[in-house]
């Protein structure tokens, strides 16, 4: 009875303490980030061999960083979007980071070489990044190719102030209704609170 009230009493301590590490600067290991926290900085390889960190854009206001894909046919259909969503608002100081989350031994396509092809052939105008230790998606907590995480720099650090999806219709970017991800930049550059703070990703779920 004695060695059940101790190990009762270990198991609650450790739990306190997974629950405690959860919080430590917003990052939630489980679940990710919700809106207000601070988002952690990374140091990914790029598709042209070099690494790219936030910390790297001293002149930015924010990011628009997305975890998207090759193979997942929701990332393809959002890539001309994504594209025209970095040349609208990286000279205004939000840069699209564009994140590949997936383990390349699930889905192949999803490689690094194939990376670099893919991003050629789009033309890709925005750092394309490889997670691929698979850590960074999971601090985030990003489950859907794409997943979009709009950050606000600030003297605190990089603010989480939009989750969700890039718009609300994947098929067609003319029928689209609801612009989140540009409704939240717009907002954030005149000082505004962002008018819709989270909203459901919608893709492929990431391949661990």
């Amino acid at each position: 009875m004695k060695t059940l009230k101790i190990l009762v009493g270990v198991a609650f301590i450790i739990a306190i303490s997974a629950f405690a590490l959860n919080k430590v600067s917003g990052t939630k290991i489980k679940g990710g980030y919700s809106i207000g926290d601070i988002a952690t900085d990374f140091k990914l390889k790029n598709v042209d061999d070099s690494s790219v960190s936030l910390s790297d854009y001293d002149d930015a206001k924010g990011f628009i960083v997305i975890f998207t894909c090759n193979h997942c046919p929701y990332s393809v259909a959002y890539e001309d979007r994504i594209i025209a969503l970095d040349l609208l608002y990286k000279e205004k100081g939000y840069p699209v980071i564009a994140i590949n989350p997936n383990n390349p031994k699930a889905y192949p396509d999803d490689s690094f070489d194939n990376m670099k092809i893919r991003a050629k052939e789009k033309g890709f105008t925005f750092p394309y990044l490889t997670d691929d230790t698979q850590v960074i998606y999971p601090m985030y907590g990003a489950t859907k190719t794409p997943h979009v995480y709009v950050l606000e720099k600030t003297t605190t650090g990089n603010i989480v102030r939009y989750i969700g999806a890039i718009d609300n219709n994947y098929k067609d970017a003319s029928a689209a209704t609801k612009k989140y991800v540009e409704d939240a930049v717009n907002a954030l550059l005149k000082g505004k609170k962002v008018p819709v703070e989270v909203t459901k990703a919608i893709g492929c779920s990431i391949k661990a």
